[in-house]
């Protein structure tokens, strides 16, 4: 593996690049409430942030981003038919029309809510028994991918401000202008999206504030899990040295956070594994940037440093496979041995030649709460090097059965049992 010939830390990125975002972005116009000036551009002759790391003699340089579509694919570009589950599974079309759809969060009548991170929009898909009705419920917004719904409100996470929208399920065809709750954040392009949770006692939004760039020695602001209290307004940070985490999901019976994180690119193709991750308590540190994935120390910032100062991960997920969303499956419909089992959806790699992720994964925890098996519970989303889906986000019905939000496709599957 070839190290970074060039200190990220001696170019000074680390103090240039808090406040900076990524090129050629442009901020979509908030449509009910102003939406805040976007930060500067980054200045000419920097690389793009996620171009950061790269050199010439290391990993293949022709790899980039994967471009997210800002359509949907008609139902006919579906191949739901290529999607394979164990035994006693079936996945089926649930909703389809929501380009770019992600992060999902479910209302106690029903009601599912998708956020996005580049259309802008969040929708409404209304259960109507065989058949679901979609509306695009809000429009214009600045990267609402994290969303959460609490005593009849609609909480929505843009790149820097988190909105409510009261009585929503009454409005879905004209919502009223939202209630800004909190404008303080970050304004940074890379990483900025937001997955929100909120917490089992109702009173704190949990979200993430990721780094400003793929390797560089973060502001004290960025690379965080944070807690916004709904009733005072207060944010507090929870965790530390978490590069970003776009999924995340209280423990039933304990309460506790898990997490999931992405690790750094330009390092190697198998190099350092995405993890599953556990707040056991507050303030704890998961090592961002000098040690990923509890035991590697960074080839160039970790220099002088021990992994065995930070916290460890609960578990290595693999190298660039990009989890997002995560749930505990909490349902009766599936099998007993599924019962507190955690779903991941992989988005899937792009900084290695031969891709992996593009799936859903079970992860299977013992009697003391620790992962013993990490094993494939969907795929077909990648056939051979081309793939036609992405999972983005997973969430468990109350009838048992759970969705998966494909954000390349612009659909939601549903996947039910029967023995």
């Amino acid at each position: 593996m070839q190290k970074s010939s060039v200190s990220l830390r001696s170019l000074g990125f680390s103090k240039l690049l808090g406040g900076l975002i990524l090129a050629g972005f442009v901020s979509a116009v908030h449509a009910q409430a102003p939406a805040p000036a976007p930060a500067p551009a980054a200045p000419a002759g920097l690389p793009p942030t996620w171009a950061q790391g790269r050199t010439a003699d290391g990993m293949n340089p022709t790899l980039v981003p994967n471009p997210s579509p800002l359509v949907a694919k008609p139902v006919s570009e579906l191949f739901v038919n290529k999607l394979k589950a164990p035994p006693g599974f079936k996945v089926e079309l649930w909703a389809s029309g929501m380009a770019n759809a992600r992060s999902m969060t479910e209302s106690p009548s029903g009601t599912l809510f998708v956020g996005t991170r580049f259309p802008g929009n969040v929708y409404a898909v209304v259960n109507k028994g065989d058949t679901r009705e979609v509306k695009t419920i809000l429009k214009g917004l600045h990267r609402p991918n994290g969303v959460a719904f609490a005593n009849g409100s609609l909480y929505v996470a843009e790149l820097s401000r988190i909105l409510r929208y009261d009585n929503i399920e009454k409005n879905l065809d004209n919502p009223p202008a939202p209630v800004v709750i909190f404008d303080a954040l970050p304004k940074d392009e890379p990483h900025g999206w937001k997955y929100m949770k909120l917490s089992p006692d109702g009173k704190y939004l949990y979200f993430q504030i990721g780094t400003p760039a793929n390797i560089i020695v973060p502001p004290a602001t960025h690379a965080a899990i944070v807690r916004l209290n709904l009733q005072t307004n207060i944010l507090d940070y929870v965790a530390y040295g978490v590069r970003n985490s776009v999924g995340m999901d209280f423990q039933p019976g304990t309460n506790e956070l898990w997490f999931t994180n992405m690790g750094r690119d330009w390092a190697g193709e198998d190099l350092p594994n995405d993890t599953l991750n556990k707040l056991a308590r507050t303030k704890m540190n998961f090592g961002y940037p000098f040690c990923h994935q509890g035991d590697w120390l960074d080839p160039e910032l970790g220099k002088g440093r021990s992994c065995d100062e930070f916290d460890k991960p609960e578990l290595k997920l693999g190298a660039h496979v990009a989890p997002l969303g995560m749930r505990f499956y909490t349902g009766k419909m599936f099998p007993a041995e599924y019962k507190g089992n955690i779903f991941i959806a992989e988005y899937g790699s792009w900084n290695r030649t031969k891709k992996v992720g593009y799936q859903v994964v079970r992860v299977v925890l013992d009697a003391k709460n620790k992962p013993v098996k990490l094993e494939p519970f969907i795929t077909g989303w990648l056939q051979g090097e081309e793939y036609w889906g992405r999972p983005a986000d997973v969430q468990v019905l109350k009838d048992g059965s759970m969705l998966i939000s494909d954000g390349e496709a612009g659909a939601i599957y549903r996947v039910s049992y029967a023995k």
